[in-house]
């Protein structure tokens, strides 16, 4: 952790920071993953918003 002090002796304490990396491009079974769970979302979604309409 990285500390200053002013001078009037209030510290100041700083989070290291973490390294920085490019992220890499999803396979494609990770994409086939991410159409599955957007499938899903949009299921439960739409299904909540007709369960409101018929409610209300």
């Amino acid at each position: 952790m990285y500390t200053t002090i002013n001078e009037d002796g209030v510290l100041n304490n700083y989070a290291t920071e973490p390294q920085v990396y490019y992220a890499e491009y999803p396979a494609i079974w990770e994409q086939r993953k991410y159409v599955v769970q957007g499938v899903f979302a949009t299921l439960i979604v739409t299904t909540l918003v007709l369960v409101a309409l018929s409610v209300g």
